[in-house]
């Protein structure tokens, strides 16, 4: 079939919406038509070329939702009209991450940037031209339809607004499970979150939600500091010399229990700005991703003062699992997700959402399809 899509053809460079070819699905795949991706800067990292395809062009959107249009040959578990999240890491449950409990290191997960089948090295389902398209995270939720594997799609209640329900796929789950699993956040602590965008308001939310008595989060744009406040921080400043000084006024001068680091672009001085906020035996949680080699920390302070540092995929959770837990909170309202979505776009306006994300404009734009 035909569907529009908006793809790169080089990194760096911008999305384009074109017309691509899209095979049916196979054993173990779906046919999705696609209700609404969330605009995560992992596609921006596309954009600017500090992230790689290994195939392009690339179809970009790794956050979405939507209902199954048809389902391959001797295909289980899934039925025209379910409604789906996509999860941008498989789960295969047979790996050793997988069987420990651990599916956001799924063995798969290696391939979510080479753009084939991540069970079948060079095979594609979408083309532009003759030409393979790769597919991002195996799932590319910037189309109207995509065909994509049932080891990343995870069936959720019809009751759910799927504009919302989107959102979960990614930077929802990545920055709740960075706080509650990764810190993990305890009842009582000082936490820090570095950088309020879709990811670190999630991990405010989840700090919050796991009882930290002090939530103070740390971005240069007033539109985000403020938003903040709204989903749980108990105070905001502009920089981590703040930030730091006032988790240390609540601590007897040790720091904070756990730093978040959420930074769009994470840098290695943005880490070791975490790490001297941090309190003795406390943790310094890295989620944001960047190109930048080394961490400028003293390591007799990291080892004399117990310090560690811990690195967070997907937020430490399991989709197929934590997927439907969070939608749970979303249902009994104990967790936001109306709120995150600051505005939406069509799909010709993909560029228009980035460049409002980079700007500190949103904290979560979400392309909504017809």
């Amino acid at each position: 079939m035909k569907t529009q899509a908006a793809v790169m053809r080089q990194s760096p460079g911008l999305w384009e919406t074109v017309e691509v070819d899209l095979d049916e699905p196979r054993q173990d795949e779906v046919l999705v038509k696609v209700v609404a991706s969330g605009l995560c800067h992992s596609d921006a990292h596309l954009m600017v070329g500090d992230m790689l395809s290994g195939t392009y062009p690339i179809c970009g959107g790794h956050e979405g939702a939507g209902v199954i249009e048809q389902v391959g040959p001797n295909t289980s578990g899934f039925q025209v009209g379910d409604h789906v999240v996509f999860s941008f890491i498989p789960g295969c449950g047979r790996c050793r991450w997988c069987a420990a409990g651990m599916q956001n290191l799924c063995d798969y997960g290696s391939r979510i940037l080479e753009g084939d089948r991540i069970t079948e090295h060079g095979s594609f389902r979408m083309q532009l031209d003759g030409k393979p398209v790769a597919q991002m995270g195996g799932i590319s939720t910037f189309s109207q339809y995509t065909t994509a594997s049932t080891l990343s799609t995870v069936k959720v209640p019809k009751e759910i607004p799927l504009d919302k329900a989107c959102l979960v796929g990614c930077g929802v789950a990545t920055g709740w499970g960075s706080a509650v699993v990764a810190g993990p956040v305890r009842p009582g602590d000082t936490v820090i979150v570095m950088g309020i965008g879709g990811v670190g308001i999630n991990a405010v939310q989840g700090a919050a939600h796991a009882g930290a008595s002090h939530v103070i989060a740390v971005d240069p744009v007033e539109f985000k500091r403020d938003k903040a406040k709204e989903f749980g921080a108990t105070e905001s400043y502009a920089s981590m010399e703040e930030a730091t000084e006032v988790a240390r006024s609540y601590t007897n001068g040790q720091g904070a229990d756990i730093a978040i680091v959420t930074v769009g672009v994470t840098t290695g001085e943005h880490v070791a700005q975490a790490h001297t906020a941090i309190r003795k035996a406390g943790t310094v949680v890295v989620t944001g991703g960047g190109p930048t080699v080394g961490i400028p920390i003293p390591v007799v302070e990291l080892a004399m003062m117990q310090k560690r540092l811990q690195g967070a995929l997907y937020g430490m959770l399991s989709p197929s699992a934590d997927i439907l837990k969070l939608l749970r909170l979303y249902q009994e309202g104990s967790l936001k997700l109306d709120e995150l979505v600051t505005r939406t776009y069509t799909l010709d306006q993909v560029n228009e959402g980035f460049a409002d994300m980079l700007a500190g404009r949103n904290l979560r734009g979400v392309i909504v399809f017809d």
